[in-house]
């Protein structure tokens, strides 16, 4: 795992260059060359021993990054209270376990809620079969009303998602190593583990980084694939299938993904006679077949494992009617009829009309460039650099062309689909930019001047910096064009800064500076405020003149904010903050 191999940095020619590619010989990849491969003597003697330190140095380096990575997201995970949709999935793990039903949160496969569900029942909480609500009623019931302790069940239900996110970092490193070398590889290990929306979601019971990293992990396995296409082949298929029955926005890059599975294979006989093109062809659609079979059973199975005999009987009106293209789509997807159903869920999600926040402005429907724009804020501005750098290089230098389809193609069309949705709810639905950019950004290596080890270094420095002043407040991080972290609701909105993660921090703060005050509150969020000792009335139904005392508002909250909750604030004053997600208000 730690020797250096050539890689697809090194300009320089293999000892293998001729030989076609499926014989045996290993890969021209850049970066790093081999050691030659005389006998240390002399004055070689202390040069080998360096190599053998640098050797172990290497997996020390990421041992250190990881554990950094793991205390930074326990920490947020224990200091966490559950966000907008975590009470659903845990919810909906514990029917899982106890019901083994598919009736909850259809719209999203289960694969991502079984992960949840080894953690749910390592808690083993109480579980009330009796309790007939919807699947945010179910959650709340368990985690609130049910003799369940809340902050134990979330830290169980987390840890499961910050166990993957952490393999997810063995798999950014070893792409990058075998992209650049070990400094490839301590480079985009280095950015995956300090990028704060990575450390932010990766903590949480959710399904957008598990969805992501799936993706990413058949797209390494599908790169692996060119030198040994019937061991990888299989593999990257079951990571795609896992991504599928994670999350369904990952079906935009299965056409992309299979594409480069029939690539993969062309590659290992790149150097076929023409008149054996046709065969090759074959195979390499034959290739792709074998991914989408795999894919296909991986979803299949994580529905029966559920409930074998996968009963499915929608609430009348759950599932709307999709007209359309789409609607055939779904219809001849060869997936559970439950799977079609809940993409036809999602379809009439996105027909709904939601509001937005970006840059001070509310509005109405969606912006076409507010992921962008939103991953402008909340990614350092380090990362940026690098990822420019790398994607351009990836682009413009000829050795790295054969890599970029595999890198940048996937997060182009997943981007772009994530664009053309009507939720401009946060980066969560990009998080796979800063997975796939941490890969990308070794391409700056590849840049051969002097200045660019250096600048790289500094580069890095930056990005660490600017991510650890931001702990444990990993959710509401912007860069410091932007003003730092206390600055974001300024900008934005929602589960980029305020996703009701706060109300444990709200009620220590409230019982520690305003013990006896009167309280108002406007709470975004699937907490249960009284459970914390939160005891406030809301100001919207009351009188304005009778609203006196602390006026606290989620920031969510505070940039939508209409009317007489609009005027409440603007003629009260801000005394305190919560967590940048919070804000308390004198009146």
């Amino acid at each position: 795992m730690t020797r250096d191999r050539h890689t697809a940095l090194d300009p320089r020619p293999s000892p293998d260059a001729g030989r076609p590619a499926g014989s045996g010989a290993p890969e021209v990849l850049p970066g790093a060359a081999v050691a030659a491969s005389a006998a240390p003597t002399g004055r070689a003697r202390p040069l080998a021993r360096l190599r053998r330190h640098r050797r172990l140095l290497v997996p020390l380096a990421v041992a250190v990054l990881l554990l950094q990575m793991a205390v930074a997201m326990v920490t947020t995970a224990v200091e966490q209270t559950p966000t907008i949709d975590e009470p659903v999935y845990v919810g909906t793990a514990a029917v899982y376990l106890h019901e083994h039903s598919l009736r909850l949160n259809p719209e999203h496969p289960p694969l991502g809620k079984l992960l949840i569900a080894a953690g749910v029942a390592a808690a083993d909480p109480h579980f009330d079969r009796g309790y007939a609500g919807d699947q945010s009623g179910v959650g709340r019931h368990l985690l609130y009303e049910s003799g369940n302790d809340p902050w134990r069940l979330m830290l169980w239900a987390r840890l499961p998602v910050i166990a993957l996110t952490l393999l997810f970092g063995l798999v950014v490193f070893t792409f990058g190593r075998e992209l650049a070398g070990a400094a490839g590889g301590l480079v985009a290990l280095t950015l995956y583990t300090f990028s704060p929306d990575v450390v932010a979601h990766g903590s949480l019971a959710t399904l957008d980084v598990p969805a992501a990293g799936f993706v990413l992990t058949s797209v390494w396995l599908l790169w692996r694939a060119r030198r040994r296409p019937r061991l990888y082949l299989p593999l990257a298929g079951a990571a795609l299938g896992a991504a599928v029955a994670t999350k369904m926005n990952t079906l935009a890059a299965v056409p992309v993904l299979l594409l480069l599975a029939g690539l993969s294979v062309w590659r290992t006989r790149r150097a076929a006679v023409p008149r054996a093109r046709l065969k090759l062809l074959a195979r390499a659609g034959a290739g792709a077949a074998v991914t989408a079979l795999v894919a296909v059973a991986v979803v299949w199975a994580s529905y029966l494992a559920v409930d074998p005999l996968l009963h499915w009987a929608p609430v009348s009106g759950e599932v709307p009617a999709v007209p359309g293209l789409r609607g055939r789509l779904a219809g001849l997807l060869p997936f559970p009829e439950a799977y079609r159903d809940g993409l036809r869920m999602q379809f009439g999600l996105e027909n709904a009309r939601w509001e937005g926040f970006l840059f001070g402005r509310h509005y109405e429907g969606s912006l076409w460039y507010y992921l962008p724009a939103a991953l402008l804020v909340k990614t350092p501005l380090g990362m940026l650099a690098l990822w420019a750098a790398g994607t351009a290089a990836f682009l413009t230098v000829r050795q790295l062309r054969p890599v970029a389809p595999y890198l940048l193609l996937p997060t182009a069309v997943l981007l772009a689909a994530a664009m053309d949705g009507q939720r401009n709810f946060g980066v969560r639905y990009a998080i796979f930019v800063p997975m796939f950019g941490a890969v990308a950004a070794v391409g700056a290596l590849a840049l051969r001047r002097r200045w660019v080890p250096l600048a790289a270094a500094g580069l890095l420095a930056f990005v660490a910096v600017s991510s650890l002043r931001t702990f444990p407040f990993y959710l509401p991080y912007a860069n410091e064009a932007f003003g730092g972290t206390a600055k974001t609701h300024e900008w934005l909105h929602d589960s980029n800064v305020d996703w009701g993660q706060d109300l444990g921090r709200l009620a220590d703060r409230l019982r520690g500076r305003y013990a006896g005050q009167r309280v108002w509150l406007v709470y975004k969020g699937s907490g249960v405020p009284a459970f914390y000792g939160i005891h406030a009335s809301d100001p919207r139904r009351q009188p304005e003149r009778k609203v006196r005392g602390l006026l606290v508002v989620s920031d969510s909250s505070v940039a939508k904010a209409r009317g007489p909750l609009a005027r409440l604030i603007h003629s009260s004053h801000e005394v305190d903050e919560v967590g940048h997600s919070i804000t308390i208000f004198h009146r």
